[in-house]
């Protein structure tokens, strides 16, 4: 009897054995599970929506996010926190502030206080002090709105790696505003002061402060100004030299729930003059950051060590936030974008290019020869790796349209096996670049998730040049230098492997083109 227990036992250790030993599958690897980003950033598990605290202090990029660390969905905010030394490798922090008896921790920013104006740091020293919103979950639930939200800060003395709530918050109270929220600061050196941007329902509200603790109101802008189909949040204020010129605009973000061009959420954007204490523009018309359904409460990096505005936004949209086919994470990043300004006539343009960091991620790489596009000409039997993640570059040739018959419509369509697919393409007689993912997904999760896309845009150039980076679930379009773009998620059931140049009713000639292989940010 004992030769036959040891026998079991034996046996049963080695299926155990066996059963430990087997080969990790892709679904039980760190940052790969189905539809997981490969490119772009994301929690290493439940709950992410709007960028926070963007600051670059003593060669880190520091990435807070509203975060719920309990569940795969929105509940009581924290800031999750991430750094970064080159904008596209991420490593994973703490958690940095979580919520108290004054509220959740809603959006915000961040500074470094170089000159010291707060007293919690040193000259040697200067802290970084985050700026958030304190929403009282008791306040809204007892129906006392305009008493909810209210701006508190904390310091950080140690790179951001810990962090102490001031002990008098909140510094700036409800002055009797239901949606009061998302402050962002900025030093103004005219002024020698800091100056504060907060949305107030459908406008956004100015302060001043000597030293980050102390603040008074200064002015307001937005009535009568861009859209008001919802309410503003997420605003961003700074100065942006205008591209071949020496003149200098000032910029104002405003994201925008809901009301945006293609349903949902959005970001809309102003230029103008600010003195330190408020903001103008004659800006007429509503400008828009980004013409697809998921690019959200976009904001830039403080204190960027070579002067470039560089922007990252939340990659989706609350029409269906929540519901996205994602298992034990929720939501991600966009790419990063460095921001420009071009003046087309009397109108001034914001453009939105990937970070020249992207280059850290390329691998193989294929050129593409000119080729005349009629009808639908696959080009995957040209690259070995024609899925994501990727990035597409297409230059057209728009110079002899007359003679060549220039199409309807011409772009490119990505495809998977089971009729799925995604394209973005302009519209000649529309004059707009589109964009259809109309069956972009293999699960019905949100009646708003399939839909077409439409960004305006009238191309006077003889050439055009398409730039896009494909991950797993997304798909993000910039063209004509940056003055159109498109962000959009797409999620099939099986990753899209088949690309698709095509030409509707006449041809257009691609000059040509590159595809560059894009290595996974989470690989070490």
């Amino acid at each position: 009897m004992k030769v036959y227990y040891f026998f079991l036992i034996f046996i049963a250790f080695l299926f155990s054995g066996c059963k430990n030993s087997r080969p990790k599958e892709e679904g039980d690897m760190p940052f790969q599970e189905k539809h997981r980003p490969q490119v772009h950033f994301s929690p290493a598990k439940n709950w992410m929506n709007d960028p926070n605290g963007l600051v670059y202090h003593n060669g880190e990029y520091h990435l807070f996010y509203q975060h719920y660390p309990e569940k795969p969905f929105w509940g009581p905010m924290h800031w999750g926190h991430a750094v970064s030394r080159d904008l596209v490798h991420w490593e994973h922090l703490p958690i940095a502030l979580y919520p108290d008896s004054l509220g959740y921790i809603f959006s915000g920013s961040a500074v470094v206080d170089l000159r010291n104006t707060s007293g919690f740091g040193s000259e040697y020293n200067p802290p970084l002090i985050a700026f958030f919103t304190y929403h009282d979950p008791v306040a809204a639930e007892e129906g006392r709105r305009n008493e909810t939200q209210s701006q508190a800060i904390a310091y950080s003395t140690d790179n951001g790696r810990s962090w102490t709530k001031y002990v008098h918050n909140p510094v700036i109270k409800n002055p009797g505003i239901p949606d009061f929220r998302d402050p962002k600061v900025i030093w103004h050196e005219e002024t020698q002061k800091w100056v504060m941007s907060i949305a107030a329902g459908q406008v956004i509200q100015f302060y001043t402060s000597p030293n980050c603790i102390d603040w008074t109101y200064s002015g307001e802008f937005g009535e009568g100004k861009g859209s008001h189909e919802g309410v503003w949040e997420c605003p961003d204020l700074f100065l942006l030299k205008v591209r071949n010129t020496d003149e200098t605009k000032w910029v104002l973000i405003v994201n925008v729930n809901p009301g945006a061009p293609a349903g949902g959420s959005g970001t809309q954007y102003f230029v103008g003059e600010f003195d330190g204490r408020c903001f103008e523009t004659d800006q007429e018309v509503t400008l828009w950051m980004d013409y697809g359904k998921d690019n959200y409460a976009g904001v830039t990096w403080n204190n960027a060590s070579d002067d470039r505005r560089i922007l990252i936004g939340w990659m989706n949209n609350w029409q269906y936030a929540n519901e996205v086919p994602t298992e034990g994470w929720r939501g991600a990043a966009t790419f990063p974008r460095e921001l420009g300004l071009e003046k087309e006539g009397n109108r001034y343009l914001l453009t939105s290019d990937p970070v020249q960091e992207i280059e850290k991620l390329y691998g193989k790489k294929v050129n593409l020869k000119k080729m005349m596009i009629s009808g639908t000409q696959s080009i995957s039997d040209k690259i070995p790796f024609a899925k994501a993640p990727m990035e597409i570059t297409l230059t057209f040739n728009l110079a002899n349209k007359t003679k060549m018959g220039f199409p309807n419509k011409y772009g490119i369509t990505l495809k998977n096996s089971k009729g799925e697919y995604y394209t973005v393409g302009y519209d000649n007689i529309d004059r707009c670049f589109y964009a259809d993912r109309t069956r972009a997904t293999g699960e019905n999760f949100s009646s708003s998730f399939p839909s077409l896309h439409f960004a305006p845009y009238i191309v006077r150039e003889p050439e055009i040049t398409w730039r896009m980076i494909i991950d797993v679930s997304s798909v993000e379009l910039f063209a004509a230098d940056g003055k159109a773009v498109i962000t959009d998620l797409v999620f099939p059931s099986d990753i899209f492997d088949e690309i698709e140049l095509f030409a509707e009713n006449g041809r257009i000639e691609m000059i040509g083109g590159t595809v560059n292989e894009l290595n996974s940010i989470w690989n070490k």
